[in-house]
């Protein structure tokens, strides 16, 4: 078996265990509100989840260039690490805006817009 082809299986099987709950479920659509009110769990899921590794992996990047930055230029460190943590509280706040968001999605009374 190729290397490649052994995480996509994988993924594959993950996929198909995990979506074997929605499978099962009836096609039910009369109840609209009910409906609104998943797709909005949905969504605020999905913005936070997004967010956050969109801020992690930034983190992470910012945090390992700094530290090489240092470690070429050590006279550059209090510079270097100024702008870090500029930079780090930018990213943070933008996780935390989206937080935000996806709590106002999430408390929305979506029963008097159906």
């Amino acid at each position: 078996m190729h290397k490649n082809l052994k995480p996509l299986i994988l993924l594959f099987f993950f996929l198909v265990v995990t979506s074997a709950p929605l499978l099962a479920q009836d096609a039910d659509l009369s109840n609209n509100r009910t409906s609104l009110f998943k797709l909005s769990l949905i969504m605020g899921a999905a913005v936070i989840t997004l967010a956050s590794a969109a801020g992690i992996f930034g983190q992470s990047k910012a945090i390992s260039s700094a530290c090489e930055g240092i470690s070429r230029n050590p006279n550059a460190g209090p510079h270097i690490r100024f702008l870090l943590i500029f930079g780090l509280v930018l990213i943070e706040t933008l996780v935390i805006y989206a937080l935000l968001i996806s709590i106002i999605i999430l408390m929305v009374k979506w029963g008097q817009y159906v």
